[in-house]
């Protein structure tokens, strides 16, 4: 099939929902902090109800948001991207390597008198993305397959590595540099859990969707007909666990405006240099602009609700590190989204041969790309 004529792909571009994104997003934390103030009482309801380690409303927001992400996925051609070492490799290496050593190098810079919050950001940088970067990466039109595959590849690797990497971080490596070290220990089953929630569940629904619809009514059914109704849901799940965290959490960041300032300054040049090493590291290795993209937002993303469970099961959670915690997701939406925007604009400049898409979709399915 012929590509169709280049134009320049821009937020202008987008469809009306996905062009006020972050106008909903805003409003969103809006009412969120507006709760946490003024309804105290449902943000402590919604914190009580927990199983285990995660938060069943936030859960729920999750696999709402997620599920028509991986609903999308063709996952016969997700098999394909295996075989992409440049892919792999690349991402194995931002993801274990680059992000969680930038994390620390920020977190000593920005935060060398604040021990608790020093800590609590290494954490983020350790929790690497299974759940919100789904969103981002269709946003900016990004490769779907790849993205699902870099997400459970990421996956498997927390499970095995971050009880390790937390110890080499904390303990280890300060002491090699002379530096205070920490204490923490970290539960595996807790890690396990998240991912088997955040991803697990939602990946398992996404896969049986496209196979028992595409078995039972064809995949021109279930691309044109099943996924633009479940695609706005997507957009839904996303705004209510915003409102949620901010909910949840609102009241703190409220009443330590300074501590969140100074939290909020390494985790954003952490996004930009995470986010513009992946688009680089790319385009260096030849990749397209759809799997750059995809590479440079599951390096940039975070599992906030790893970072968060953990910081509140080892420290407490009226601890610095779990505030620490906390005020990840609350940089990293905004900042995402503007790095949508950043994709977007560096597409016909650094890719000018990539096909452009006539609108980015989470309320409506991207067009086939082939």
């Amino acid at each position: 099939m012929s590509s169709p004529a280049p134009q320049t792909a821009s937020p202008a571009g987008l469809g009306f929902t996905d062009r006020f994104l972050p106008v909903w997003i805003l409003a969103a934390m809006g009412l969120g902090l507006l709760m946490a103030v003024f309804t105290p009482a449902v943000g402590d309801a919604l914190g009580a109800f927990t199983i285990g380690s995660v938060s069943v409303p936030i859960a729920i927001g999750l696999l709402v948001m997620m599920y028509p992400v991986l609903a999308k996925v063709r996952y016969s051609d997700a098999r394909a991207v295996a075989g992409d070492r440049r892919l792999l490799i690349s991402s194995l290496v931002l993801n274990w390597l680059i992000g969680p050593a930038l994390m620390f190098t920020l977190a000593w810079i920005f935060l060398p008198d604040l021990p608790e919050y020093r800590t609590g950001l290494i954490i983020v940088g350790l929790a690497r993305c299974i759940a919100m970067v789904l969103i981002w990466n269709e946003l900016a039109c990004g490769d779907r397959e790849a993205a699902a595959f870099l997400v459970a590849v990421n996956s498997v690797f927390q499970v095995v590595a971050f009880g390790a990497l937390g110890w080499f971080y904390l303990q280890v490596l300060p002491t090699w540099l002379g530096l205070s070290t920490t204490s923490a220990e970290f539960s595996i089953w807790a890690i396990t859990a998240s991912v088997l929630v955040f991803l697990g569940i939602p990946l398992l629904a996404g896969y049986l969707s496209r196979r028992v619809g595409e078995a039972t009514r064809g995949r021109d059914w279930y691309e044109n007909r099943f996924l633009p109704k479940v695609g706005p849901f997507a957009l839904y799940g996303l705004l209510f666990t915003i409102v949620l965290l901010f909910a949840l959490q609102g009241r703190q960041v409220i009443d330590r405006p300074l501590d969140v300032a100074r939290i909020a300054l390494p985790l954003l040049v952490y996004f930009v240099l995470t986010f513009l090493s992946g688009f680089l590291l790319g385009k260096l290795v030849g990749l397209s602009y759809e799997r750059t993209t995809t590479l440079a937002f599951t390096a940039a993303g975070n599992n906030f609700e790893l970072a968060i469970a953990v910081a509140i099961g080892t420290f407490g959670a009226t601890s610095g590190q779990a505030l620490a915690g906390i005020v990840g997701p609350l940089i990293e939406v905004p900042a995402l989204v503007a790095l949508v925007y950043v994709a977007l604009w560096l597409r016909p400049r650094l890719f000018p041969e990539a096909a452009p898409q006539a609108s980015v979709a989470v309320a409506e399915p991207v067009p086939d790309r082939v």
